[in-house]
C-alpha cells in the first residue's frame, strides 16, 4: 500500500524530465493556483493597510508576486531604470506577450503605479478582487463610448493624485515576432492629461515559452525602458504622429532586445 503512494511522486519528476507538455501545463497551473494564492493573502493586507480601493495597494502586491519568477526559472534582465525616475504622472506603455508579463510590470513598477485592464478581469476570483483592491481601472473593450469615458475619468484621477497608469497599447495577446498596431487610448489619455509617456518593452518569450508548441522551459526576458516622450503643448491632432513614433521605438526595440535565431526551445543563440 505504501508503495502505491509513492507512485505519484515519483511519476511527476518523470514526466517533468520526460514530457515537455506535461511541464508546460504544470507551470501554467501552478502559475495561475499560486497567483491566486498569493491574491488571498494579499486582500486582508491591502485592506488593513489602506481600508480598500487606493493604489497604495500595489506596493504590497508588488512584494507578494516578486518572488514568483524563481518558481517558474525566469529571469529578468532590465535596462533603463533612469527613465522611471521622472516626477510626477506618467503613462507607461508596454507589449502584451501573455499573463506572464505581470512577473516583468511587477519587477520595475514604480511606486503610485496601477494599470489599464479589461473589464473581464474583476472577475477572476481573489486575483480580480485584489487587481481592484490595487486601484487598476477596468475599461469594457467592446464598447469604445464607455472605453473613452473611462479614459477621460483616468487621465483627471492621475493628475488629481498624482499616479501614473501602465497601459498595453496593443489591446490584446501578441506573441508575433512583431508588434500588433496600437490602439490609440494610451496617447489620448497622456495627451489630455499633458503627462509623458514612458515605453517598455519587453524581449520576444519565444526562446522559452510557445504556447501553441506546448513548451515552457526557463528562460531570460530582456527589459528595455526607454526614454520619456513628452506630450505636453500637444493636441488631439499630435495623437496618430505620437501614436506611430511610439510603435516605431518600441518595435525596433523590440526587434533589437529579441533573437529569434533558434532551432529550438532551448538556450538563445547569438
Amino acid at each position: 500500500m505504501d508503495v502505491l503512494w509513492l507512485m505519484p511522486l515519483l511519476l511527476v519528476p518523470l514526466l517533468v524530465w520526460s514530457s515537455s507538455t506535461f511541464v508546460f501545463y504544470f507551470k501554467k497551473c501552478f502559475y495561475v493556483g499560486w497567483m491566486m494564492v498569493l491574491a488571498l493573502v494579499a486582500i486582508p493586507l491591502c485592506i488593513l493597510k489602506s481600508g480598500g480601493r487606493d493604489v497604495e495597494n500595489m506596493r504590497i502586491i508588488r512584494v507578494l508576486v516578486r518572488h514568483v519568477k524563481y518558481f517558474l526559472g525566469l529571469r529578468f534582465d532590465v535596462s533603463g531604470w533612469e527613465h522611471l525616475q521622472t516626477e510626477g504622472p506618467y503613462v507607461i506603455i508596454s507589449n502584451h506577450q501573455s499573463s506572464l508579463d505581470v512577473l516583468g510590470l511587477m519587477e520595475i513598477l514604480p511606486d503610485r503605479c496601477t494599470m489599464i485592464a479589461k473589464k473581464e478581469l474583476v472577475y477572476a476570483g481573489t486575483v480580480g478582487l485584489v487587481c481592484w483592491l490595487g486601484g487598476i481601472v477596468f475599461i469594457n473593450r467592446k464598447k469604445t463610448s464607455d472605453a473613452k469615458s473611462v479614459m477621460t475619468e483616468a487621465a483627471q484621477t492621475m493628475l488629481d493624485q498624482q499616479i501614473r497608469l501602465w497601459v498595453f497599447p496593443e489591446g490584446t495577446r501578441n506573441q508575433r515576432d512583431d508588434l500588433l498596431p496600437f490602439k490609440k487610448g494610451a496617447f489620448h489619455l497622456a495627451v489630455q492629461a499633458q503627462v509623458p509617456i514612458i515605453p517598455v518593452v519587453f524581449s520576444s518569450y519565444s526562446n522559452f515559452y510557445l504556447r501553441k508548441e506546448k513548451q515552457f522551459n526557463s528562460g531570460t526576458v530582456r527589459l528595455r525602458i526607454l526614454p520619456k516622450i513628452e506630450t505636453k503643448g500637444m493636441t488631439s491632432d499630435d495623437i496618430p504622429s505620437l501614436c506611430d513614433k511610439s510603435f516605431d521605438l518600441m518595435s525596433a526595440a523590440f526587434l533589437n532586445a529579441s533573437d529569434f535565431k533558434r532551432t529550438s526551445n532551448g538556450p538563445l543563440r547569438r
